[in-house]
């Protein structure tokens, strides 16, 4: 299965290697507050994503798939969300999904 990051100034990557989601991961820690790239991800040749934000936000959906509300978890260490990452690279799309997501975007998120 095939996946992509996006960090979040926009550099994506195609298959990237561990050490590329956990530098992408860090980004999150800068000190820039920009509104509009809030954000960074790993997509799923499948249409689902997972969205980590500063905040500890998660946020797992799939905008291709119709049926598939938004959920989102909150205080989401970066260690979780980089085990996440890896589950969903591979295509442990059900392992990812039943974990304990809660609705919607969740706060300080604006989905699409």
């Amino acid at each position: 299965m095939a996946f992509h990051t996006r960090g979040r100034w926009g550099a994506g990557a195609s298959n990237p290697p561990v050490e590329r989601c956990r530098d992408l991961l860090q980004e999150l820690d800068s000190d820039s507050d920009d509104p509009e790239h809030p954000d960074v991800c790993l997509a799923h040749d499948s249409g689902w994503v997972l969205s980590a934000f500063p905040s500890g936000l998660l946020v797992w959906e799939n905008a291709e798939e119709e049926g598939q509300p938004p959920r989102h978890m909150t205080g989401v260490s970066r260690t979780r969300v980089l085990a996440l990452w890896l589950r969903l690279a591979e295509g442990d799309v059900a392992g990812v999904d039943a974990e304990p997501w809660l609705p919607g975007y969740g706060p300080q998120s604006k989905g699409p």
